[in-house]
Formats: structure tokens, sequence, C-alpha cells
């Protein structure tokens, strides 16, 4: 068995992104288990290799959601009563959560959606394109998923700012140093505040939508009967927690790699301006599996088990690194290079095969191919002017700041 601690340590989050590359790269070529301990509390085993991330995501009656996904920790009582939406349940609960909940993503909603995307695509570039310079992240990639999600779950344009604020401090409350908790406080109490926050903006948009039905999402999800169930108000103040939290920071963060990818590699994009339309979808797959937005997702083994030849005991914990399956020369021929016509590209960027899957990919696809559209069409010459500011943490591909010029 293979010890190490990188994995736990935001230095190693926050060294360049070559240097974790080598490292995973050793990981996936050790045939022995790989496992992360912890002096302060129980360590895990990291999966690394394409094969045993997606045979885990595949087998979730071994392979636990609960009592958490995206902590490495346990979340305190206090935070688990308030998060628990269907990224950190189990069957039967995910699958009624999940069932609800398709309704937001019928072809009719992603349709809609769709042409919310179109029109807000064209706003945000109208808005940048007579300066010349920008914030790629705060005016151009930030945007688009918050105000479609918010615009799908009914949000006021008043609180949107801070909607992003209370999702940022999430995401980041153990790590970055611009989100950590203020002195006096700690991190359960920063959580606390903001799941409660969030919690309750989704619980009041669905209340309003019980009393005021319209042709909208919400009332889809608060009004539906499957199998006889529908979305209570805390239930819909978790989807809403879990909308905001992934769509925001997922997609902002894939648009933002792909204008440092296309700077960075300015054959890849001479060669997608050859052919915008055509070569757009697989270079937006190429994106997400190079960036891989969302690092990783833990899971917990509920019985003793054998994965691919190791065996693991019930208790144990086990992180699925998309971040490195997206990297496997097992399965990617130079997984290394950033090709747009890579194909086949079954990488896991947006979750692995299973009932986790990413039930919002086919929006945020659209979001991403959407976007790059808008600006590679009128604004062919964007670039990124300096290197990105990425955000210290494990959890999220994240980055801050990328001044940009056109």
């Amino acid at each position: 068995m293979i010890t190490t601690v990188d994995l736990y340590d935001l230095d190693f989050w926050a060294s360049p992104p070559d240097e974790r590359d080598a490292r995973f790269a050793a990981l996936r070529a050790s045939q022995e288990p790989v496992f992360c301990p912890r002096d302060d509390g129980p360590g895990f085993y990291a999966l690394t290799r394409y094969e045993q991330v997606a045979e885990a995501s595949r087998n979730p009656k071994v392979f636990s959601s609960e009592p958490t996904s995206v902590s490495l920790d346990d979340p305190p009582p206090a935070v688990r009563e308030l998060i628990g939406s269907m990224i950190s349940l189990d069957d039967p609960r995910h699958a009624r959560l999940r069932r609800i909940v398709a309704r937001a993503f019928t072809p009719r909603m992603i349709q809609r959606a769709a042409d919310d995307v179109a029109r807000l695509a064209t706003s945000i570039v109208d808005s940048v394109a007579e300066r010349g310079a920008c914030d790629f992240v705060t005016e151009v990639a930030m945007p688009m998923p918050l105000e479609i999600i918010c615009s799908m779950m009914g949000i006021p344009e008043s609180v949107r700012p801070a909607v992003v604020e209370a999702t940022n401090t999430v995401i980041q409350a153990n790590g970055d140093p611009e989100y950590v908790a203020p002195e006096g406080s700690d991190r359960a109490t920063v959580l606390v505040e903001n799941f409660t926050y969030l919690l309750g903006l989704g619980a009041d948009v669905a209340r309003h939508r019980r009393a005021h039905p319209a042709d909208d999402v919400v009332t889809a999800l608060v009004t539906a009967d499957v199998d006889g169930e529908a979305l209570s108000d805390t239930d819909l103040g978790k989807f809403f927690q879990l909308l905001v939290i992934a769509g925001n920071e997922t997609t902002r963060n894939a648009l933002s790699h792909a204008l440092w990818l296309f700077t960075e590699h300015p054959d890849q994009r001479a060669l997608l301006l050859a052919d915008l339309d055509e070569r757009l979808p697989a270079a937006a797959e190429e994106v997400v599996r190079y960036a891989s937005p969302v690092n990783w997702m833990r899971r917990n083994v509920t019985t003793d088990t054998d994965l691919l030849g190791h065996p693991y005991r019930a208790g144990d914990r086990v992180v699925l690194y998309y971040v490195s399956a997206n990297r496997d020369d097992r399965v990617f021929t130079d997984p290394a290079r950033f090709d747009i016509t890579r194909t086949p590209n079954p990488h896991v960027g947006f979750g692995a095969p299973g009932p986790h899957f990413c039930l919002g990919a086919h929006l945020a696809r659209r979001e991403i191919t959407t976007m790059l559209r808008e600006l590679f069409t009128r604004l062919p010459d964007i670039h990124a002017t300096v290197a990105p500011v990425r955000q210290r943490a494990s959890f999220v591909n994240g980055i801050k700041s990328l001044p940009c010029a056109f």
C-alpha cells in the first residue's frame, strides 16, 4: 500500500497543475492501493484510475454517498441537517428526489432554458464588447450559470450577489483565505450560516409558488406528482442549494478554463474558429475533461468488498479523483494534450456513469457551448492577458480571476 499525505494538503492543490498531474500519474501507475492517512482523523483511500472511479460509481450500494460526498470530513450534525441534498443520499431517497427534480430538466424546460441562455450570452458580450478588456471570471463566466439558475428558480435579482457570496463561501470555507471563517468563528458556524441562507431562500420561493403558481420550474417541482410524491419546501430549498453551488461553481470554472486553454493553445483556437459550429461540441467536452472543474467526490464503503483486486473494509472512506481519471492513459491517448478533436472522449467531468451522474449536464453543456459560440463569433481574438489566479481548494478546480483583452 502506498501512503501519501499530499492529497489532504491544500499546498498540493495550490501547486502548479503540471506538478499535480505528475503526482497523480505516479499514483495511477502503482498497482497498490493509495491511502492518505491523517493525524487528526480517519484517512481515506484515493481512487485515481479511471476504471476504479467508474466501477465505484456504478456500485452505490457498496460505495455510498452518505453521510456526505462533498467533504473529506463528516459534517457536524448542525450542517448535516441543512444539506442532505440528493448528491449525498443513496436510494431509495436519492431515487425519489431524482425522479421529482427531473421535472426541471424535461426537454421542454431545457429548451426554454436554452432560449434564455442564448439571450444572456448576447447580453453578456454586449456589456463588455466595447471596452476591449475585462475580468473574464466575474464579468463573463460567472453571470452565465448564476443568472440561468436563479432565473429558473425564481430568485430575485436583488439577492443574486448574496447568492454568489454564499456559494463561494460554502465551497471555500476550509481553504482559500479569501473565504475562510472570520476571526472568532469556526468553519461549522460559517457553513451553517450560509447553508441556512440558501435553504431559506429556496424554501421561500417554494412557498410563494404554492400560493401563486406559474408556468415555471419551481411550480413544476412543488406540484409534481411522481408516484404520489412532491417536493416539500425544505426539499426545494436543498435542491436550490445543490443547483446554485454545483451549477455556478462548475460551469463558470469550465468557461474560465476554456479561455485560458484557448489562449495557451493557439493551434486549437485556430482549429475551432475554422469550423466553429462543427467543432464546438467536442471542444466543450475536451475543456471539461482537461480542466475537470470538480476534482473529486467522496464515497463510504458499506460492506467488505474487493475493487479490481484490492480489498476494502466496511467503514473505509474512498475518494474518486475525477481529475486523475480524466488523465488516465489506459483510456485517453496522450491525455496531457489538449485536443478538441479527441474522440471518443468518455471523460468523467460530470461524474462517472451511475445514479449520481450530473442531472444538469445537458444544461451545463448548453451554457458552455452557447457562451463560447457568442464569444468566438463576436470577439474572435479574445485572450487571457495574464495567468489565472486560482482558488486554493481541493474540491473544485477553480479560477478566481482571469484578465482578458479583445
